[in-house]
């Protein structure tokens, strides 16, 4: 209609980049209003797959490879808080292997492609694999494929439970994510 202004305004770059600034700022409102005593959600998705399998992490020997303080660090202090005896192996650590063998749970997080072999892994432990790396294969269209920090093909045959990848954490921490997400606006709805 003559006269009038249009209900919406065009949808140009910077319209878009103005859009984005309000939903994160949004955003950023929730997750502070949560208050919430949550984690990262790849860590959260470690403990909630290790309790959803029936592994019981208390009195275990863990063992986490890797020492970043993205995934390393702050898993090993979440296992300590869930009463495990927590060994850290890095780069620097001698004789790794037979580390990773006394432990009960492994949680790999190093950032080397299939680092940690099947022999590595003692016989019934709980392997969560955290690393995603891409390697060459020419079969793929991509031509690479991703892998973690184990030897999945190897460690599967003797762990009592393992993660693939892709497929294992990266699901979990996006159903992390969304429970996180619900419980906050659950609890800002209630105040």
């Amino acid at each position: 209609m003559k006269g009038r202004e249009p209900l919406f305004q065009p949808c140009t770059p910077k319209a878009i980049l103005q859009c984005c600034q309000i939903l994160y700022d949004l955003a950023f409102v929730l997750f502070a209003k949560m208050v919430c005593n949550c984690f990262p959600f790849s860590l959260q998705g470690c403990l909630e797959l290790l309790s959803r399998s029936g592994v019981s992490v208390k009195g275990k020997n863990a063992v986490v490879v890797g020492r970043s303080n993205i995934v390393g660090l702050p898993v090993s202090l979440l296992l300590l808080k869930a009463d495990a005896t927590v060994t850290i192996v890095h780069s620097r650590t001698p004789d790794p292997e037979r580390l990773v063998r006394e432990a009960d749970i492994v949680i790999a997080a190093a950032g080397q492609a299939m680092m940690i072999k099947g022999s590595w892994i003692k016989p019934g432990a709980a392997v969560i694999d955290v690393g995603t790396n891409a390697v060459d294969d020419p079969t793929k269209r991509s031509g690479y494929r991703l892998v973690g920090d184990v030897d999945f093909e190897a460690a599967f045959r003797v762990a009592g439970w393992i993660t693939p990848v892709p497929g294992g954490v990266g699901p979990m921490t996006v159903a992390m994510l969304l429970r996180n997400t619900l419980d906050g606006a659950k609890r800002v709805i209630e105040e």
